[in-house]
């Protein structure tokens, strides 16, 4: 592992009712290379207000946020994902796949 490449990963207190109610966004992430990447991609989802909660699929290329529409569009978590890259070494990018 590139230990210039670590991130530590973030982590958010949230309300378990928020977390069940939220709607569900599918995005397809390019530019992952490593779970530092994912974690990485994983931290600028999370750290949006209105996000309760990101899993973040190496293997597969994906990522699923649970978030509220009021406070998020899905075109605030594809621009979140777009600047999880922005330190010069790693560029990602995020389409939407399904939005609940």
């Amino acid at each position: 592992m590139d230990e210039n490449c670590y991130v530590e990963p973030i982590y958010k207190d949230i309300s378990l009712d928020k977390f069940r109610n939220a709607e569900v966004a599918t995005l397809a992430v390019r530019g992952m290379g490593c779970e530092n990447c994912a974690t990485r991609v994983r931290n600028s989802l999370l750290e949006l207000e209105g996000v309760h909660g990101v899993d973040v699929f190496l293997n597969m290329a994906l990522a699923e946020v649970r978030y509220e529409s009021k406070k998020l569009s899905p075109d605030a978590l594809l621009n979140a994902v777009s600047s999880a890259g922005n330190d010069g070494r790693h560029q990602y990018l995020a389409e939407l796949i399904t939005a609940e």
